[in-house]
């Protein structure tokens, strides 16, 4: 590829950047919310995903796909230094219940472009979207607040 093909293919990639969040989700007070199939195909463009679940969550069931930044809810401001501002990020939680507090944290600290993945993990995987399972890290428990490793440490 010659030099004015490199800066063309450069500048075709930033365009497509600049707009890569453009007739993608729903503003509502502010944030943007996206789908899992919208952030699935925003991912495959260039876009991160933010997982705000607790470990012990994700470690059993992670999103099994390129781009994704594990950021615990309890660590998440630590984590901010590592990121581009200008960067494009998509944050989901369990649920889609915290994600948008977590945008609105990251639109107060100058990010560019953040947006919400609504239902969160749930719904990803309820769409079908591809899922990494370690059995080894599956949880059990009568109730949330007694929930452990079930088979880690069993050999």
């Amino acid at each position: 590829m010659s030099e004015s093909q490199t800066l063309s293919h450069n500048k075709t990639n930033e365009v497509n950047m600049a707009d890569l969040f453009k007739n993608h989700g729903i503003q509502t007070h502010g944030i943007l919310s996206v789908t899992p199939r919208e952030t699935h195909e925003l991912i495959k463009q260039g876009a991160y995903l933010i997982d705000l679940r607790d470990t012990d969550f994700s470690d059993y069931k992670a999103f099994d796909i390129p781009n994704v930044l594990n950021f615990p809810l309890d660590g998440f401001e630590q984590h901010l230094e590592k990121l581009d501002t200008a960067g494009y990020y998509i944050l989901a939680d369990s649920s889609g219940l915290k994600s948008r507090d977590y945008v609105q944290k990251l639109v107060d600290k100058g990010f560019e472009h953040a947006a919400s993945m609504s239902g969160g993990f749930i719904e990803w995987e309820r769409d079908g979207l591809p899922v990494c399972t370690d059995v080894n890290e599956r949880l059990s428990g009568s109730c949330a607040c007694q929930l452990k490793p079930r088979e880690r440490g069993k050999n």
